[in-house]
């Protein structure tokens, strides 16, 4: 039997044109997401592209805006210069050099017997870098006697002393900060730093997904937020890219751009930028930003000088500078300061020993870290206008200028000292309640022009109205130098010995009579013409000016310096000019510099942030007077002191140091002035009331007492008795060793009239005068201009680069 044949049956065949149910939509979604992811990586990846643009142009550009440093001219030893040791430890404390037998360290110095040991620090200056030395200073009897190398034992001939900084001009959104390099973060501050807020940053590429796994572990199981995932990078990012705000957007753009610049720059690149860039403290308005400024600020030390307990407080402070700032919440900040040091010992940064000990040291926070060396607020006022003239705004507040000028701490600290010292005094000889008298002074030198010292009035600290630059007030009699260097510029007229009328004159003057008298009612007659000037006979000042003529001598007061127009009226000659110290100093700085006008300076150089010069401020000198006149008017100024209206500073000063000036009193005795000059330092005193009202102080009486011991503290070379070859001596006139201009020896010339009713009135002035007082009580000056006087139309412009700008602010 045959067997079967069993065949598998064929399987159906679809259909064309049908598909099985659901294989399109299936499709169509996953051609969507497909599409979808890829526009998202696109846009992802050309959000990217922008944010590494971002990241890349700031990191790479001008990272932060750094406010310009003022620093204060540098204390310069050599030997034969006069110091005395409590002077030089002085400077050094200002400096804020540390005592130390050791002198292991830069910026620290030690004393015994008669000398100084010091260990200076480094310093990039305007003309080259300075090293760190050992010094080794020997002083007797108030001068360096001998200096060398405490190294190799060679004599120095100089040594430069870093200049103290004294001024800091931050960016408008006040941050302030201590730019560090990579190799000045101490090993110690970066192994804490990680130990507490990123242990894996050198493993991570800019976010760490295992730390965010862990916190947010930790979080669930408190409940609370207890712990962050930020690393240093992305807390850079945020700090350094970003604004504070607490959103899924902000959080992403932070993770996203801490991965760009992980992969952009080095890990230490990054390290650096963030010791630079954290937030750490608040100082006023002042934001404390970086280690570098943060050591100093809370421990008045430099960050590689912090010890254990102190390098847990700063990284500490991080997590939260305002909960944790060691001077308001100092509990808080210990609790949080041995918490580190206890993480410090579990990461073995440091071993259980050190922890223990750290614990129980004290925070050890110090005030006026982080400051400068001191207040100098009428100083740097004038500093800062005349930068304004060279520099914007903007420039002045970003750019990290390094700006080194003339101010000499040691004579501005001394120049405080004796106002304030005598000041109260003159209130109470005048029965005034304290602090009714306000005071200015003006100290420059006398061959550079520089700016020493400026005090704005009694309260130093004060940085509102500054009378040595602001308080324009009739100089009295101190215009008076000007009248007799006028007419002795005319050597074949006149001479020290010509006389000169001291005689009653009466001059109708804008309709009114005009009358001045001497200050003691009497007259003398006609007396020799450096008498005159050392006696300050009103009457014998007001014939020979009005001989001059008004408009000779008040070009001569433009010539030597005075920038602000001045009314050419004859009481002028008796001191109705008004002006501020400094621009009164500007005129005495030239007579006392030999004739040469050299515009007064505050500013020697400026730096940018590289240490590149900027801008310089040489010495510029302009020839304005013959040299034998200026030493003419400077003998007969002598004479002032030794037999004139300020014979008190004989006493005063010490024996052998001569100097010359003139007093100044205005009407009513509103304004006490004293002008003056050594050999090297010209020193000018104001002395009145804000309110005008009379004091009863002289210029003998008040300003000179304050000059006298200004003058008597500050480092100063008395006047040369040389007498230049343009000088002759000669007897003459009834006197002998009488200096003359070469040529014209024996001249008694000079007029002995000038006086009467009316005698002078054809040297008045063309045009309509205002009516001027009568002097009251034969003192010498009408009452005081209150504002400036503007510019009159075809009047000399003024030519001076460095006054001008007192003015226009």
């Amino acid at each position: 039997m045959a067997k079967a044949k069993i065949t598998a049956p064929s399987p159906k065949r679809a259909r064309p044109g049908r598909r099985r149910p659901g294989l399109g939509l299936w499709t169509f979604f996953l051609s969507s997401l497909l599409l979808a992811l890829m526009a998202g990586a696109l846009a992802l990846g050309l959000y990217g592209v922008q944010l590494d643009k971002i990241v890349r142009e700031k990191f790479e550009g001008k990272r932060w805006a750094l406010p310009a440093r003022v620093y204060a001219r540098p204390l310069e030893l050599y030997v034969g210069r006069p110091i005395t040791q409590e002077a030089l430890v002085g400077e050094l404390e200002r400096l804020k050099y540390r005592r130390s037998s050791a002198l292991e360290r830069a910026g620290s110095f030690y004393v015994d017997a008669d000398s100084v040991r010091i260990r200076t620090r480094p310093f990039r200056f305007w003309d080259g870098a300075e090293a760190e030395r050992l010094v080794e200073v020997q002083i007797a009897d108030a001068v360096i006697t001998d200096m060398r190398s405490g190294t190799h034992g060679r004599d120095l001939a100089l040594v430069r002393l870093d200049p103290a900084l004294i001024a800091s001009i931050y960016p408008t959104h006040n941050e302030d900060r201590v730019l560090l390099r990579r190799e000045q973060l101490p090993p110690l501050l970066v192994k804490t730093l990680l130990a507490v807020e990123d242990r894996s940053y050198y493993q991570h590429q800019g976010i760490d997904p295992k730390g965010i796994i862990r916190a947010a572990y930790e979080n669930l199981m408190a409940g609370r937020t207890v712990q962050g995932a930020s690393t240093l990078t992305q807390q850079l990012v945020k700090n350094f890219y970003l604004t504070q705000d607490r959103t899924l957007e902000r959080k992403a753009k932070e993770a996203y751009m801490a991965v760009l610049l992980d992969q952009r720059y080095s890990k230490e690149e990054i390290l650096t930028a963030y010791a630079n860039e954290v937030y750490l403290g608040q100082d006023g308005s002042r934001a404390i930003h970086g280690f570098g400024l943060a050591s100093r600020f809370y421990f008045d030390r430099d960050l590689d000088e912090l010890d254990i307990p102190q390098t847990a407080l700063l990284v500490g402070i991080l997590k939260g500078p305002g909960e944790y700032n060691p001077r308001r919440n100092p509990e808080k900040a210990t609790e949080r300061r041995n918490l580190v040091i206890d993480l410090m010992a579990f990461h073995q940064v440091i071993s259980a020993e050190e922890a223990e000990a750290a614990k129980q040291a004290p925070l050890g926070i110090k005030d006026g870290g982080a400051k400068p060396a001191g207040e100098y607020p009428a100083f740097i006022q004038l500093v800062r206008r005349q930068l304004q003239r060279d520099y914007r705004e903007t420039d002045l507040r970003s750019e990290g200028l390094r700006i080194f000028t003339t101010l000499d701490p040691l004579i501005q600290s001394q120049t405080e000292a004796a106002i304030a010292e005598r000041m109260p005094k003159l209130d109470k000889q005048r029965r005034l309640p304290a602090g009714t008298l306000e005071a200015a002074a003006v100290v420059t030198s006398v061959a550079q022009g520089e700016v020493l010292a400026i005090v704005g009035g009694r309260d130093t600290d004060y940085a509102g109205f500054n009378r040595a630059l602001d308080a324009v007030r009739s100089i009295g009699s101190a215009i008076k130098p000007v009248i007799y260097l006028t007419a002795l510029a005319q050597p074949e007229r006149y001479s020290l010995v010509s006389p000169i009328a001291d005689r009653p004159i009466n001059l109708r003057v804008g309709g009114q009579l005009w009358s001045p008298k001497n200050y003691d009612h009497r007259t003398h007659g006609s007396v020799p013409l450096y008498r005159a000037l050392a006696k300050s006979y009103n009457l014998a000042a007001v014939n020979l000016g009005l001989q001059l003529g008004v408009t000779e001598v008040a070009e001569m007061l433009r010539k030597l310096g005075a920038v602000r127009p001045v009314s050419q009226v004859p009481a002028m000659l008796l001191g109705s000019a008004s002006l501020p110290p400094i621009e009164l100093a500007q005129v005495y700085q030239t007579i006392a510099a030999g004739g040469f006008r050299a515009p007064l300076r505050a500013i020697r150089e400026v730096l940018n942030a590289a240490g590149q010069p900027l801008n310089r401020y040489p010495l510029a000198v302009e020839p304005v007077v013959g040299s034998d006149t200026a030493y003419l008017t400077q003998w007969a100024m002598r004479k002032v002191v030794e037999q004139g209206t300020a014979t008190w500073l004989k006493q005063r000063l010490p024996e052998g140091m001569t100097v010359a000036g003139k007093t100044g009193t205005t009407n009513d005795m509103r304004d006490s002035w004293f002008a003056g000059f050594s050999g090297d330092r010209v020193l000018v005193v104001w002395v009145g009331r804000d309110d005008n009202k009379p004091m009863g102080l002289s210029g003998s009486s008040g300003a000179l007492r304050v000059w006298g011991d200004i003058m008597a503290e500050i480092s100063s070379e008395p006047l040369s008795d040389a007498v230049p070859d343009s000088i002759e001596i000669a007897s003459a006139c009834g006197s002998s060793g009488i200096p003359f201009s070469r040529g014209h020896a024996g001249n008694c010339g000079g007029s002995r009239g000038g006086g009467g009713s009316g005698g002078g009135s054809q040297s008045a002035p063309r045009r309509r005068a205002e009516p001027e007082p009568q002097l009251a009580q034969g003192q010498p000056e009408p009452e005081p201009e209150p504002t400036p006087v503007r510019r009159e139309r075809n009047e000399p412009r003024n030519t001076n680069p460095f006054m001008s700008n007192f003015y226009d602010n």
